[in-house]
């Protein structure tokens, strides 16, 4: 039997999903792990994510002697995904010089304001080259000692291989690509090396950043020590070929069958992406539109908000902590199921609520800090349905304030399909997403699996490709006979939507007015 093994870092869970030739799960296994705040930086430690690694793979491991009654000993192929961005600076010795700054930092927009226009491209706060130029910025010690700068999926993927390397997708969001080189774009190289060479460091920006690889490359092999750091007890035989790393966006994509021009996806979590493979350029430059490129290195417009489900996540632990007190205690996902199906059944606006869902800054809307709240006008209609209604809308909210630029660049758009955890209960996320893009939008049965599945899939097609496009390699071997859902929005749903963006835009002062004062 062959094994394809995928592994990604999200912001509260690793997930490991092994496919077989016929790219169905044949295993999986998971960890729960959730990110610090420590002296005002969103953070993980190297023994959060060693252990959140290891622990991860031993319950692939041990799913599938559970399934097959064989141990996982070896490995055809695999490839480790991310959650994008941040900033990992390591020295020679392979040292880090900073504990690790994640996609939630709200803390470089002095360098995101000053290298957006050099560049004439948009450069987000959460990008890996933001960070290292406010690291410049503030004077601190560490940037001339550094050799390389990793992003998690760049540094696990260097423990494992030797090589410190990314899949394009993945560096498009450390720093702009090119996309007819699929590589860092020269220009703007040189124009950082001139923007910071009166500070006399030893290197360039080229030699620190990891090298950029297309899907398809070979990454190099898991060495003894990689395996070993995989997998402690030894059972794990080195040398299976390691794919390019890839972020949570390229993966999504992947997962999704997004990557060909005019196709787009939402991915939604803990943060919520989405995503459109574009068959011509945006007019101009966008503050709240990120510029980066699927795994083959087709520019792609994305639209990034920190804030998603968390807030929803939070009461929902509310619910769950009543069921138990009343002596009823349900399941997480029958709970969920009950309360989203029922928020169907609330007003199309949700009957005068509206809620902030930042619990981190949030650049598209000018925040640098998050205040989750909820608000209501004295004649609402506050039932359980529109409350839970409510907390569904918020969690697009953001999203809807970006894909709305692209809406009016006239971007095309033949399809959009979900993933992630906000679709989990059917007929409900998938409805409101339609409703919010005016689009229909279809999940697949595999939407649940996410970026994991499509990172094994990434890693599969590094040894099975045959020379196919990864555009019709996913369409021929995977997807073709793939089933999935698509629903229409309904007219009532869309107007509902508009009409909560209306008072959720206006919600916005209150949110600025909580940061500053609470």
């Amino acid at each position: 039997m062959k094994k394809y093994l995928g592994i990604e870092f999200g912001s509260t869970r690793i997930k490991a999903i092994l496919i077989s030739d016929g790219s169905e799960v044949i295993a999986s296994g998971a960890h729960d792990w959730e990110n610090r705040l420590e002296n005002g930086i969103w953070t993980y430690t190297l023994d959060d994510i060693r252990e959140g690694l290891q622990d991860a793979y031993k319950n692939v491991a041990d799913d599938f002697k559970a399934k097959t009654g064989e141990t996982l000993d070896s490995l055809d192929a695999l490839g480790i995904s991310a959650m994008m961005h941040g900033y990992m600076p390591f020295d020679k010795a392979g040292n880090i010089l900073s504990p690790f700054r994640t996609w939630r930092n709200t803390v470089t927009a002095e360098a995101s304001e000053k290298l957006s226009p050099i560049f004439n491209f948009n450069i987000p706060q959460r990008w890996s080259i933001a960070h290292l130029y406010q690291s410049i910025l503030n004077g601190e010690e560490h940037v001339a000692k550094i050799d390389k700068v990793l992003t998690l999926a760049a540094y696990v993927q260097k423990i494992l291989t030797g090589t410190a390397a990314v899949g394009v997708g993945e560096a498009s969001g450390m720093f702009p690509i090119d996309s007819d080189t699929c590589g860092y774009d020269e220009k703007m190289l040189k124009q950082f090396d001139e923007l910071v060479a009166e500070k006399g460091y030893p290197w360039k920006l080229r030699d620190v950043l990891p090298a950029v690889l297309k899907a398809g490359d070979n990454a190099g092999t898991l060495t003894e020590e990689g395996a070993k750091f995989l997998d402690p007890t030894g059972t794990l035989k080195p040398g299976a070929p390691v794919c390019p790393p890839e972020g949570d966006a390229g993966t999504g994509m992947v997962a999704t069958n997004s990557v060909r021009v005019k196709t787009g996806n939402v991915s939604a979590g803990t943060s919520i992406f989405g995503m459109i493979v574009l068959k011509k350029p945006l007019s101009k430059l966008y503050p709240e539109i990120d510029m980066v490129t699927t795994p083959s290195g087709a520019p792609v417009a994305m639209v990034h908000c920190n804030n998603c489900s968390t807030d929803l996540d939070a009461w929902m632990k509310i619910f769950m902590e009543f069921a138990e007190l009343s002596g009823h205690p349900m399941k997480k996902p029958a709970l969920y199921d009950l309360l989203l199906l029922n928020a169907m059944n609330g007003d199309p606006d949700c009957g005068g609520l509206v809620s902030c869902n930042y619990f981190s800054g949030e650049p598209i809307t000018h925040l640098d800090e998050g205040r989750p709240m909820l608000l209501r006008r004295p004649d609402a209609n506050f039932n359980l349905a529109n409350l839970v209604r409510n907390n569904l809308f918020s969690a697009l909210a953001t999203l809807k304030i970006g894909l709305d630029i692209l809406l009016a660049e006239n971007v095309e758009i033949d399809k959009i399909l979900g993933h992630g955890g906000y679709f989990k209960t059917k007929g409900v996320g998938q409805k409101l997403l339609a409703a919010a893009m005016r689009t229909p939008v279809s999940v697949m049965e595999t939407a649940g699996e996410g970026g994991a599945w499509g990172m094994a899939l990434l890693a599969k097609y590094s040894v099975t490709s045959g020379g196919m496009s990864l555009e019709d390699w996913l369409d021929e071997k995977v997807f073709k006979d793939m089933a999935s859902v698509t629903e229409a929005p309904s007219e009532s749903d869309i107007k509902g939507f508009e009409d909560y963006m209306a008072s959720y835009r206006l919600m916005l002062e209150a949110e600025r007015t909580a940061v500053e004062k609470f």
